[in-house]
């Protein structure tokens, strides 16, 4: 199993603050049946800044203390950008870190309540770069759980999107377990990930979701997730299937 967020690297963000916890995490997503992680420190999100070369680094380090305890897990470098105007401009400087170092595609987050006006604009500026981005947690948005057509342009102009293990599992809520279905069922998303920043307030839930998954949406589905995962370890296209805008009356649960 491949998880493309997490919070893994020791004191960089809100993630774990000294090595011995990250490595307590490692165990964990051992336990979990994963094998790779893309570890995806915050940026530009007002509280913490991690440029590329630092975050290579931390990832270098932490790789090396897996190896010393001889632990099963590969750690990859991301970056997990919150959306800003310069992103284009910063990836091209080198601060910009692609998921896996593919050049292939990147996480943009947006606050939890709003939706920038520019986002269309940049997210074409990125695929002219290039990059395909991928929004994360969209369904932790309350703009975009008002009004998913928002979603539903993106995904339409190519933008992908990573719904997080506990949305599915049902820790946020009700609304926010409901909405992320509505995501899986509409095409208006292409991975599930962990979002994991320690082992007891947000671990990683990721078997507990792919479960959860399969129960309401079989086994192609889960398939389906795994192989996104990997072709964005590897670099190569996510093929998707056509989004569908969310009807109104089976969002608000009328039926």
């Amino acid at each position: 199993m491949i998880d493309i967020h997490c919070h893994i690297l020791p004191n960089v963000d809100d993630g774990p603050s000294h090595m011995t916890e990250s490595i307590k995490m490692v165990e964990q997503a051992i336990q979990e049946g994963i094998t790779t992680i893309i570890a995806t420190p915050h940026h530009m999100n007002s509280s913490y800044i991690n440029k590329k070369d630092s975050i290579l680094e931390a990832v270098q380090q932490l790789n090396e203390e897996v190896r010393t305890l001889e632990l099963d897990l590969n750690i990859l470098p991301g970056q997990e950008c919150r959306i800003y105007g310069e992103l284009v401009e910063d990836y091209h400087k080198g601060d910009i870190l692609p998921l896996a170092e593919s050049n292939k595609y990147v996480f943009v987050e947006f606050s939890s309540n709003s939706v920038p006006r520019y986002a269309k604009q940049l997210f074409y500026d990125i695929q002219m770069a290039g990059l395909t981005p991928i929004i994360v947690h969209p369904e932790r948005n309350s703009k975009i759980i008002e009004s998913p057509d928002i979603l539903y342009d993106f995904v339409n102009s190519g933008v992908l999107t990573q719904i997080t293990a506990s949305s599915l599992t049902g820790h946020f809520g009700k609304k926010i377990k409901k909405f992320t279905e509505d995501l899986v069922d509409f095409n208006l998303t292409h991975f599930l990930a962990s979002d994991a920043h320690g082992l007891s307030k947000r671990p990683f839930r990721m078997r507990e979701a792919f479960a959860e998954l399969e129960k309401n949406f079989g086994t192609d589905m889960v398939y389906q997730f795994h192989e996104n995962a990997d072709l964005v370890v590897n670099g190569l296209h996510v093929a998707v299937e056509p989004p569908e805008r969310i009807k109104k009356k089976k969002f608000l649960g009328i039926f």
